[in-house]
């Protein structure tokens, strides 16, 4: 007997999704059967992504999106919804960082961060979020209740690393928003949930893991190895699920064992 989970007639809203997890994050969500709507900066990237998702039989739609611009946040997801149809799902991925010390933080470094990833965040589940309510309130139309939020966090928001101090804070909001919206919310039917990843080999940092720096880290790691965007798709698959409704709030360690 298999197993199998079908998320046909779902629609799942990806930021970040241009690049590294968030375009396997929309390739597995789309071969699970949702619509999925590609957002980002980087437009000609998402096109090329949908190219792919539709030529595996894919349903996919592009949609310009800075999570730092309340404005740009508000008028993609209403475009989404009004192109697409109401969001199910909403996999909150985009992040940036640098590597630096925390005495060489500027300012700028620290609004560059916490911008994308914990104000950007909350402000795109809040706006998801609000029309999510709304169904489930009964005030907007729609056939499915409920909804799923995916809060892309990190292992770094779970233990502090060198050299990322404010990435880590910055994840570690997202941990502790993630909480605070599944408390506000969960008696709706909407399950918001925080995956944490390790360390993931992508096209962003794939030539580092052979140099040298690179090779003293992975030795560091519990099983010396760095994982791959794949490895993320059934917990993705099931977060974002009808069969995961019991689940809400949790803080998803998704990385070897690095955080133990």
């Amino acid at each position: 007997m298999s197993y199998t989970i079908d998320l046909s007639g779902r629609v799942a809203f990806i930021t970040g999704a241009s690049s590294g997890l968030g375009a396997q994050f929309a390739r597995t969500l789309a071969r699970a059967g949702a619509a999925v709507v590609l957002t980002a900066r980087r437009v000609e990237k998402l096109k090329g992504l949908r190219a792919q998702i539709e030529g595996e039989g894919g349903d996919a739609h592009v949609i310009a999106l800075d999570v730092t611009d309340v404005d740009s946040i508000k008028s993609a997801v209403a475009h989404a919804e009004t192109e697409v149809g109401s969001i199910d799902i909403l996999v909150n991925n985009a992040g940036v960082s640098t590597t630096q010390r925390v005495q060489d933080v500027s300012e700028e470094d620290f609004d560059y961060i916490f911008d994308t990833n914990a104000k950007g965040a909350f402000f795109v589940a809040q706006e998801v979020g609000k029309r999510m309510l709304a169904r489930a309130q009964g005030s907007a139309p729609g056939t499915y209740t409920g909804g799923r939020i995916i809060n892309v966090a990190s292992m770094a928001g779970l233990r502090a690393l060198p050299q990322i101090g404010v990435y880590a804070m910055s994840k570690a909001a997202v941990v502790q928003m993630t909480k605070a919206l599944a408390l506000e919310w969960g008696r709706f039917g909407i399950n918001v949930n925080a995956l944490c990843p390790g360390y993931i080999d992508t096209e962003i940092n794939h030539h580092h893991w052979s140099t040298e720096q690179g090779q003293k880290l992975m030795n560091m790691l519990p099983r010396r190895r760095v994982g791959k965007p794949e490895d993320l798709d059934a917990l993705v698959v099931l977060l974002s699920s009808a069969q995961s409704h019991f689940v809400n709030g949790a803080v998803i360690a998704a990385d070897d064992g690095f955080a133990i």
